[in-house]
């Protein structure tokens, strides 16, 4: 796959006008053509939702879960004292008519077979976008039943034990979960033992928040905050 050089992380926000995963941050990363990262959750009425957080505290100071809601109630919150809100997920392909990448993350999820089900009946009419998650067992289902579709395993940085993070920084894990790409951390990425395993993969790397890390390598991506920096010269 041919990355882009730079991805807007939650879309071009500052949490203060613009809220972070809504329809207001996506159109201004629209507007300066950047791909959008952005996170997807299946509510209890089975409507994807963008979202990032397991719960709405920090950004609606509220103690509920995301996915134990209904969509209609969350789509009604208001979002850090703005009139913004929680969109569909229907909502932003519609607005983005496949014009920029979209880089969508399943969030963890016991719900692995309906979220992809929904998920892609939402993409069918469109081309221009990548999925990607924490859990191997989602990409690996979706290599199964969709096979064109790009997707990208996401790795941590740190897990509850060393066992753990062995088994998930290791190379059968990568081949386990059939990845087209990696998403990794910038901190994970400088790592030499690291570097080794994911040599001969396309990286999405994360999160950029200084231009001076970008470095336009050949084979990675960028997914940055503070966005807009200077795009690359074709």
């Amino acid at each position: 796959m041919k990355l882009p050089k730079i991805v807007a992380h939650r879309g071009v926000f500052d949490n203060e006008k613009i809220v972070e995963n809504t329809l207001e941050s996506f159109k201004k990363a629209i507007s300066y053509h950047y791909p959008i990262e952005l996170d997807v959750q299946l509510t209890t009425d089975n409507q994807l939702v963008v979202f990032h957080d397991d719960d709405l505290k920090r950004l609606a100071n509220r103690d509920e879960l995301v996915q134990n809601m209904d969509s209609s109630e969350l789509t009604r919150i208001k979002l850090l004292n703005t009139e913004q809100t929680i969109p569909y997920l229907k909502n932003v392909l519609t607005l983005n008519k496949d014009q920029v990448l979209l880089d969508i993350e399943i969030k963890p999820t016991k719900r692995i077979k309906e979220t992809v089900f929904y998920l892609m009946q939402e993409l069918e009419p469109y081309h221009n976008y990548v999925i990607i998650s924490f859990d191997p067992r989602v990409i690996r289902y979706i290599k199964k039943h969709y096979p064109n579709v790009e997707t990208g395993l996401l790795i941590h940085t740190k897990y509850n034990s060393v066992l753990l993070q062995t088994f998930f920084h290791s190379r059968f894990m990568m081949k386990y979960s059939k990845c087209d790409f990696l998403s990794i951390s910038k901190i994970l990425y400088k790592k030499k033992k690291i570097r080794k395993i994911i040599k001969d993969y396309p990286l999405f790397l994360w999160t950029i928040k200084e231009e001076k890390e970008v470095n336009y390598e050949d084979n990675i991506s960028y997914v940055c905050n503070n966005l807009p920096y200077k795009k690359e010269k074709d």
